[in-house]
């Protein structure tokens, strides 16, 4: 007899693609077979389906087995069609009614005892099935998980034997139920009112805020610049419910599942990373840093010690806002909708201008440091700042800065006002709606014309200096932008100064 099944979802991406589990009993010798592109851990799979219904108590098939995992192109990976292959084995022999799996998905690793272990990558499933208004059978151990999305009905189970009850109508299973998120207030947050001193760097860091805009601080060590990034989260709105789902997913895809978190991410990677950690990759694609820092904050540390072919990969993200991973067999399309937070010494040896006379690179050894940084990228940066060595009477001495609770108010303030005139952010401002939302006087805009020609700036960079004086003016609540947000605009491209 030929028997199509049950559905599962593939992990090829957030857009998981649905595999049709078809068994087929035929005459001749007993025996599994599996085929549609199944990877080892699948192929592996018809020994541990084997074991595990056995020592459930099941009777297996003295026929031959095939097992089709349709479509046929498309590589299968990982031990989540183990269920799904068990359960169609179980109908297609007369002990499950194949009516009661018509409205189910199932996933699911087995045990040789016949129990579900948890897999990587429910959640995505859990969204594409709840789409196509279908439920979903998963492992106890993913049932909360799988339960997030709103309306998602799920069910989890322990062991096979379970899932078997449930499908006869023996002993259903309840609905499975989300976790609880905390709440708001218990969630730790970094504070700004840590940073003494950097005025000019807590001001761009709450621009950044306010506008989504990247960032970039430049300095000697020690000055807080990373202090300073890992503040930047604290001051951006918790994610709503859709945001929160999409990072969840995509941290479900890797194995790394945890209570529901409406905080937005913060990714910071080893400037050792290669390109396909930070952008995803690999033979079989995974998710990179940049799609992990989805809806939050990826901060470079030592941005120009990372090799400059992994730095180039993010010049398409940070416009486009996904990344598109193509190989051979496939292609996957991640999210990566971030906000580029950065920070470099100004030299090799790090204390050029600090003050002292520590400093001995030559002005070439400064000129190729900095050159690792190539143009297109430094043009889509928002915002350079300099974040100098301070004297230690203003470390010792020097009140606590603003707290973040309070720099958040304006920058919350800030955001409804861009929503309510234009629906989103000021970095993504259409250069073709700049005139519209941030037009300037004639006499203004005659001096950024000057601005331009006399430190060389491209047309990216213009438009992204209309789009931080936008936000400038929307943190003082100006409908219009004045001369003295497009001058304090201007200050905060430090690497696009010509040298005295």
């Amino acid at each position: 007899m030929s028997l199509a099944l049950v559905r599962t979802r593939a992990q090829l991406g957030l857009e998981a693609p649905a595999v049709t589990v078809e068994v087929h009993l035929s005459s001749g010798l007993p025996g599994l077979a599996i085929v549609g592109l199944p990877e080892a851990a699948v192929r592996e799979s018809k020994d541990r389906v084997r074991s595990a219904l056995l020592n459930s108590g099941f009777e297996f098939p003295q026929r031959h087995i095939t097992i089709s995992l349709a479509p046929a192109d498309l590589p299968k990976d990982g031990g989540r069609f183990d269920l799904p292959i068990a359960l169609g084995i179980l109908a297609a022999n007369g002990q499950i009614p194949v009516e009661a799996l018509s409205r189910y998905e199932f996933l699911g690793e087995l045990a040789l005892s016949g129990e579900l272990r948890p897999i990587n990558g429910v959640l995505p499933a859990s969204l594409a099935v709840r789409n196509a208004g279908r439920a979903l059978f998963v492992p106890l151990a993913n049932a909360g998980e799988a339960a997030r999305p709103a309306t998602a009905e799920v069910y989890g189970g322990d062991h096979l034997l379970a899932v078997y009850a449930h499908l006869n109508d023996r002993q259903c299973l309840p609905r499975a139920t989300p976790p609880v998120a905390p709440p708001d207030a218990d969630l730790p947050c970094p504070d700004l009112a840590d940073v003494k001193g950097q005025h000019q760097a807590r001001r761009a860091l709450e621009i950044a805020a306010a506008g989504g805009h990247s960032l970039l601080m430049i300095g000697p060590p020690g000055t807080g610049k990373t202090l300073l990034a890992s503040r930047l989260p604290g001051l951006l709105p918790p994610l709503d419910e859709r945001e929160a789902l999409e990072v969840a997913a995509i941290r479900s895809l890797l194995g790394q599942a945890d209570e529901p978190d409406f905080r937005p991410p913060f990714r910071a990677p080893h400037h050792t990373a290669s390109g396909v950690a930070l952008v995803g990759g690999g033979s079989n694609p995974r998710p990179g840093e940049i799609t992990l820092a989805h809806h939050g904050v990826l901060f470079l540390d030592e941005l120009p010690e990372f090799d400059r072919r992994v730095l180039e990969v993010l010049r398409e993200p940070l416009e486009s806002g996904h990344v598109m991973i193509s190989r051979a067999a496939r292609q996957v399309r991640y999210p990566a909708r971030f906000q580029l937070a950065a920070a470099m010494n100004p030299c090799p040896c790090g204390y050029l201008g600090d003050g002292t006379s520590r400093c001995r690179c030559s002005p070439d050894q400064v000129a190729r440091y900095r050159g690792r940084l190539s143009g297109p990228l430094l043009d889509r940066i928002d915002l350079h700042v300099d974040v100098p060595a301070l004297p230690a009477e203003v470390l010792h001495r020097g009140t606590p800065g603003e707290a973040t609770a309070h720099v958040k108010e304006r920058v919350l303030a800030a955001r409804e006002r861009q929503r309510q005139r234009q629906g989103f952010l000021n970095n993504a401002l259409p250069p073709n709606a700049l005139d519209e939302h941030a037009g300037l006087a004639r006499a203004d805009a005659d001096m950024l014309e000057q601005a331009m020609r006399r430190m060389r700036l491209s047309a990216r960079a213009y438009h992204r200096i209309l789009r931080v004086a936008r936000t400038i003016a929307d943190l003082e609540g100006h409908e219009q932008i004045a001369a003295s947000h497009l001058h304090e605009a201007l200050a905060y491209r430090v690497l696009d100064r010509l040298p005295a």
